[in-house]
């Protein structure tokens, strides 16, 4: 039978997928459109599966708040390309998965991508995530979540769509909040933690065993080289702490100063980078051509 433009148009409409895609599934189901959009969707299925190995470090940082100011999340959605993560269809995914982060609280990423996108449709996260793969041609997870939900107000702060920062603050007022998660968002080196107590003793351990090497090398009696540690280690502790590091606005004052004056405390604090820790794939433009040079 003999497939109409106005078919084509109403499954492209309907299933995002290509126009010469559309009229195949139309001529392969006989005009049959429940079949061809089955046939779509398994398609996109089995592209979705091909392209889940490729490396996808853009996207964005999305952060989602309470009315009251009380619950937050913030979750990482990845793409290939920055092209991709400016899409209006990917940014939508993203907000839906921060607002159904922040309303049903899942336990796990597991149990985020088994949820409706949306209350009420039959869609799932992952649903939604592989038609969008299939639809973009990239491919598209979801990264990580994070989700806080507090007696005490919580301060936020989004650096373009690559930082997010929520700080659960017990004290102060809204501008401190705001200052301390941009603090967060700009300090380098990043805080680990609020305060020294919490900073995981391995890490301390590794840094030791560093500046001990370091140390020795001076040729210095033990008991100076000791005090060098103990020096090197304080050091490392305030750079790497909320609390004892300088505060962005003000150099000359310590956050844990700042937040004594303001009678305030810091409860807790969660940053996200877009990317981070993501092994990205580089590539010399010159290398590639002198191998199809050579190839050639």
């Amino acid at each position: 039978m003999a497939i109409t433009a106005a078919q084509v148009k109403e499954l492209r409409e309907r299933t995002g997928s290509g126009m010469m895609e559309c009229k195949k599934a139309l001529v392969d189901a006989a005009g049959d459109m429940d079949a061809a959009i089955e046939a779509l969707r398994m398609t996109g299925l089995a592209k979705a599966d091909k392209k889940a190995g490729r490396i996808a470090a853009e996207g964005l940082v999305v952060i989602e708040m309470s009315a009251d100011a009380r619950k937050a999340a913030i979750v990482e959605v990845n793409c290939e390309t920055d092209f991709v993560a400016k899409k209006e269809d990917f940014q939508e995914f993203a907000a839906a998965i921060a607002k159904r982060v922040l309303q049903d609280h899942p336990a796990d990423l597991d149990a985020l991508m088994a949820m409706p996108l949306k209350e009420g449709d039959a869609a799932t996260v992952e649903d939604v995530r592989k038609a969008l793969v299939a639809t973009i041609g990239e491919n598209i997870t979801v990264r990580r979540f994070t989700r806080i939900e507090s007696d005490h107000p919580i301060a936020c702060y989004r650096h373009g769509v690559r930082i997010g920062v929520l700080v659960e603050l017990d004290g102060g007022d809204e501008q401190l909040g705001k200052d301390l998660a941009m603090h967060i968002a700009a300090h380098d080196p990043r805080p680990v933690c609020v305060s020294e107590d919490q900073v995981p003793e391995e890490m301390i351990a590794a840094e030791r065993t560093i500046f001990t090497a370091q140390a020795r090398e001076s040729g210095k009696p033990d008991d100076i080289i000791e005090k060098m540690i103990s020096g090197r280690i304080r050091k490392y502790l305030a750079e790497i702490t909320l609390l004892g590091q300088s505060f962005v606005k003000d150099p000359d004052l310590t956050v844990g100063k700042l937040l004594e004056q303001a009678g305030a405390k810091v409860l807790r604090f969660e940053r996200v980078e877009l990317g981070e820790g993501i092994e990205k794939k580089t590539e010399n433009f010159a290398d590639e051509v002198m191998a199809q040079v050579k190839g050639g």
